[in-house]
């Protein structure tokens, strides 16, 4: 997935090639993003500043903005690249990408923009929510299309979480605007699981791959066909549990087996050789930040509080660390450089987001009478590593690829 088809676009590409292919503007998007969304909900959190809409609250739109502002971005951006190279088929670039973009860029900043114009609070947030929700049709067409043109059925699985998460939303802003009771919170947890069941289907697919090729021994990592399709089904039944029945019990029996069949994946997936490379013990550790998300929510039913900590494992820990070590990687093969040949700071990126993740998940768990330390230093952490990463690797996805061709 990391090699790029070239024969679909030959044509010779300017040095600004922002808007060549996805994953360029999206993961530079993201990438900002993520920390400024980070450093407004710092201050946010300690009262620096308000948000300048009443519809919901702080948590409400941090929880929404990091879903379907940060990784839906990232998830847009590898989606677009992969369904090229599968399918040979091109997707949106130059102005077309510019516009989706755009939209993108859209539903993030409205929120603010009451600030500066309080008589049109409601007329900015109904057109803020028309952005991004024109995003995410816009995004689904542009998936779907060479899946459909070149009937590649197997890929219909991401497609339909693609449009879920343009559900999800539009669930969100119906309750945003009071037409769905709960619309926010179904909306936004909703959307969290989509994402998450995207992050876990992906992972399937490259992370023993990545592992196979990428160690300096020689591997052949076990994929039974019992433990996708046990975690595939408990999986659905533990979203349809935290979604709809919202039974404690019944969510820690299916969590607590996702945790049993989920080690046996990574028993299956382990190798000593992916520690000597970033590029492999970030994603393989992600999968473990999700383990210990699974374990977390069957703790919930016996201690409460634990469930905020396994949603914090799971996104911080798990969507973050995969996301991010995916957006290097991506960023590094379709600009033609070496994937294992990573930039000096590439460790360093992913070593935050480790260090992150368990502040934010154990150390309130042991030590709750700092919460707020904790919670500020996970943040300073989160925002430094996707600030390194924006400047590391903006020159890349801005300028055109080393070898001259397109994409």
């Amino acid at each position: 997935m990391s090699t790029l088809n070239l024969e679909t676009n030959p044509k010779q590409p300017a040095n600004f090639s922002l808007f060549n292919l996805g994953f360029r503007p999206f993961f530079l998007g993201a990438g900002i993003f993520s920390s400024l969304a980070i450093l407004l909900w710092l201050m946010l959190f300690q009262g620096m500043m308000t948000l300048p809409v009443d519809n919901i609250t702080l948590t409400e739109w941090h929880s929404h903005e990091m879903i379907f502002g940060f990784t839906l971005a990232v998830a847009t951006g590898f989606l677009l690249t992969a369904v090229k190279n599968w399918t040979g088929v091109n997707t949106p670039s130059g102005a077309p990408l510019a516009i989706l973009f755009s939209l993108w860029i859209g539903g993030r900043i409205g929120w603010f923009l009451p600030a500066l114009l309080p008589n049109l609070s409601f007329e900015i947030l109904l057109v803020t929510a028309a952005f991004d929700l024109l995003f995410n049709l816009y995004f689904a067409i542009a998936f779907a299309q060479p899946i459909l043109k070149t009937k590649q059925w197997k890929q219909t699985g991401l497609l339909a979480k693609v449009m879920l998460m343009g559900l999800f939303n539009a669930i969100f802003y119906l309750g945003v605007f009071g037409i769905i009771d709960d619309g926010i919170w179904l909306g936004t947890y909703g959307g969290f699981f989509i994402i998450l069941a995207l992050v876990l289907n992906m992972g399937r697919r490259v992370i023993p791959f990545f592992i196979e090729k990428g160690v300096a021994e020689t591997v052949t990592l076990a994929n039974p066909k019992w433990i996708d399709h046990g975690s595939l089904g408990l999986f659905l039944l533990l979203t349809l549990s935290e979604l709809f029945a919202q039974s404690p019990k019944l969510t820690a029996v299916i969590a607590l087996l996702l945790f049993f069949v989920g080690n046996m994946r990574l028993i299956n997936w382990y190798t000593p050789g992916i520690w000597a490379k970033p590029m492999l013990w970030s994603l393989y550790l992600g999968m473990v930040f999700i383990q210990m998300g699974f374990a977390f929510y069957a703790i919930e039913a016996f201690i409460p509080g634990f469930k905020s900590l396994a949603i914090h494992a799971l996104t911080m820990g798990g969507i973050g660390l995969i996301t991010l070590g995916m957006m290097t990687r991506v960023s590094l093969g379709h600009t033609a450089r070496n994937v294992n040949e990573p930039p000096k700071s590439h460790a360093t990126i992913l070593r935050l987001i480790v260090l992150a993740t368990l502040i934010r998940t154990l150390f309130p768990a042991l030590l709750p009478e700092h919460y707020a330390l904790w919670i500020m230093l996970s943040q300073f952490l989160w925002i430094s590593a996707f600030a390194l990463f924006t400047v590391r690797f903006a020159p890349m996805l801005i300028q055109k690829r080393i070898d001259g061709h397109f994409g």
